[in-house]
């Protein structure tokens, strides 16, 4: 019920007030994040450090993000673990999950502080820092690096609270670190006269500060207990949250490369102009950080329209999704105008806040500003696209979308204009870029569009639940090509009782008011693995329905049911008999190719596809191995032929009824 009245909030209120109510939390959310990032040098910049100072923390900057892309892939991970477990009642999983991930951060942190500090200055000086800035970025980085446990455990824990269902908790955990960071940069930067050190101090004690409120939170959970158990590892569980974090992991060392490759063609070609090699390293970093509190606004607003579009582009409101995709590319262009309007006409009023004053340093600085963030408008929007296209399940346009700007364009245009541009061409790549990638953006959000069906299926399915006679409960697993379907629909008949294949999406469609065929596609691919994460996500009203709609099915008496995880939702039924019908690969690809007119290594191809995506949804619903055979009443070898297999099953049910 609960469920129905969240699909009919999503699919009917009015769009505005939808974005608003969900975009705002995760704005304020992402903006609490930037102010980590901004704080030291907004200080540093004031202080007697200036420019140097700047340009040191700008060097450590790319450092502190591989930490944290390690950090975020675990907890992401296993957030997203806690939330499938949360759907399938899986008490015993659920804290192994975050007991490995937290475990392996630990490791992983202090295999990075060792080697940070064994090859200090190497990675220092690869990422940009110079004779000039490289004893103040020593000093920033020893301080942030002995800190990098806490600073990991923190990012990973947060992300596991907001899956725990405290998301207020978790931007609060963030806000006392920030707050603590801003008041403590003044008092440690100037009134004790610490310099940089007192930035790092700073930040590191802020950090504490988030761990601590987190270590707190977990001695409350709401859905999880850690015991002893939770940290000795379970390398079953850790590669489904290595499974589910690798995308986040994946965009964070994007982020990496980016800044690797500019600090080097900063240092490179500053060096050679009359800014010199710290100068640009400065400036460039401010530039990005107050850029990300741009794009941080456009990410929260699309993260905001995410369960919106989701849910309707499931349940075929195409004219639902396209409004709600109107509205933020509109918001997206609105934010990106304003900024690109102070970023030009007033560059001055922001490096201001950043100190220095110096002649060159204001000159290149109004330079980047004026130059590298001149489409900024753009970049909001292959952001914003980028997001959107996750939200309607397009994981492979969202991938190309973020990474033709920032690694196919960006990253080579970097590399090459500055050998005929100078210290300038890294400043035009930005724009360059932008204008290529919204090429590509524009290209794919046309042909989506164009692709996608703008009329819904008006006719009613008539599809009802079949009553029955009491007695067993038979499911059928069953890899691809081994014609589980036809011996199921054979064993109805001669047991005389109902079958249910795609009846059961037909009428989880209709409980949770999604578009059949969407129901039908979501044990088709392995991308549900992190939609399930998501507490709005169509996918996982998609799936309660479902499984809904089986234990009304069973609760009409004795029937057929073929897929779906069945045997795993009725598990607690007396009357149930699993079944999982297999067959030799040669077998498989001969029916495959009969079926479908498919070429030899097509079938195959399509066979060990289908069988993976089964073998992935059953693991993430139900926890259990696809095909193994103690999960199972019968498996048998449908070699033997369709007929003779339905037998043995009929058989074999016969004898336990007895």
């Amino acid at each position: 019920m609960e469920n129905q009245e969240n699909n009919k909030f999503l699919g009917e209120e009015k769009i505005s007030k939808l974005l608003f109510k969900f975009s705002i939390p995760c704005i304020l959310s992402l903006l609490i994040s930037s102010l980590y990032n901004i704080v030291d040098q907004i200080f540093i910049g004031n202080s007697t450090l200036g420019y140097l100072g700047n340009a040191a923390t700008g060097v450590v900057y790319p450092i502190t993000i591989i930490a944290v892309a390690f950090a975020w892939c675990f907890g992401d991970g296993a957030a997203a673990y806690l939330s499938l477990c949360q759907g399938r009642n899986d008490t015993k999983n659920a804290h192994k999950s975050i007991g490995n991930s937290l475990l392996v951060t630990f490791i992983i942190s202090i295999i990075f502080l060792i080697l940070g500090f064994i090859f200090k200055d190497q990675l220092l000086y690869l990422f940009g820092a110079s004779n000039k800035s490289i004893n103040l970025a020593r000093d920033y980085y020893q301080i942030i690096l002995a800190a990098i446990p806490i600073y990991m455990l923190g990012n990973s824990m947060n992300a596991v609270i907001r899956a725990d269902g405290s998301p207020t908790f978790s931007m609060a955990t963030m806000m006392v670190g920030a707050i603590t960071n801003i008041i403590l940069d003044p008092m440690f930067i100037f009134g004790l006269n610490w310099g940089i050190k007192g930035a790092a101090y700073a930040t590191i004690i802020g950090q504490i500060a988030s761990l601590i409120i987190s270590i707190i939170y977990y001695t409350r959970t709401k859905t999880f207990k850690l015991c002893k158990d939770s940290f000795i590892i379970n390398f079953n569980v850790f590669k489904n949250v290595i499974k589910l974090g690798v995308s986040t992991f994946i965009t964070q060392m994007s982020i990496v490369v980016i800044s690797l490759v500019c600090n080097i063609m900063l240092a490179k070609y500053g060096a050679q102009s009359k800014y010199g090699a710290d100068i640009p390293i400065a400036v460039i970093g401010i530039a990005m950080k107050v850029f990300s509190i741009v794009i941080n606004i456009i990410v929260g607003i699309i993260l905001g329209a995410q369960p919106i579009l989701g849910y309707n582009y499931g349940a075929k409101n195409i004219n639902r999704v396209k409004e709600t995709f109107k509205k933020v590319v509109i918001s997206s262009i609105i934010v990106g105008i304003v900024s690109t309007i102070i970023f030009e006409l007033c560059p001055n009023v922001i490096i201001s806040v950043f100190g220095s004053n110096e002649k060159l340093y204001m000159e290149f600085a109004v330079l980047t500003f004026r130059l590298f963030l001149m489409l900024v408008t753009l970049t909001c929007l292959i952001k914003m696209c980028s997001i959107f296209f996750q939200a309607v399940g397009e994981p492979l346009k969202s991938a190309i979308v973020s990474l033709a700007r920032d690694i196919v364009f960006f990253v080579p245009l970097v590399i090459i204009l500055p050998k005929y541009m100078g210290i300038k061409g890294i400043l035009i790549a930005a724009p360059i870029a932008d204008i290529l990638g919204i090429v590509v953006t524009i290209t794919l959000i046309v042909k989506f569009f164009k692709n996608i069906e703008s009329v819904q299926d008006e006719e009613e399915d008539k599809v009802y639940l079949k009553n029955s006679k009491q007695g067993v409960i038979i499911t059928i697993a069953r890899t691809h090509g081994s014609q589980g379907k036809a011996i199921g629909e054979i064993v109805a008949k001669k047991l005389n009782i109902p079958y249910y294949y795609k009846e059961m999406t037909a009428l989880a469609a209709k409980e949770s008011g999604l578009d059949k065929e969407f129901v039908s596609n979501i044990n088709k691919s392995q991308d549900i693995l992190h939609d399930l994460y998501l507490t709005t996500s169509p996918v996982k009203y998609a799936i309660e329905a479902q499984d809904k709609i089986i234990k009304m099915i069973a609760d009409k008496g004795s029937c057929v049911l073929v897929g779906r995880a069945a045997d795993y939702v009725l598990k607690d039924n007396k009357n149930l008999v699993k079944i999982f019908i297999y067959a030799p690969m040669d077998y498989r690809v001969e029916k495959v190719m009969e079926m479908y007119n498919d070429t030899k290594t097509k079938a195959r191809k399509n066979i060990e596809k289908s069988d993976k995506n089964r073998a992935s949804y059953y693991e993430i619903i139900s926890g259990l191995t696809w095909g193994k055979t103690e999960n199972y009443d019968l498996c048998i070898d449908s070699s033997i032929g369709k007929e003779k297999t339905a037998e043995i099953i009929c058989e074999y049910i016969k004898k336990i009824k007895k």
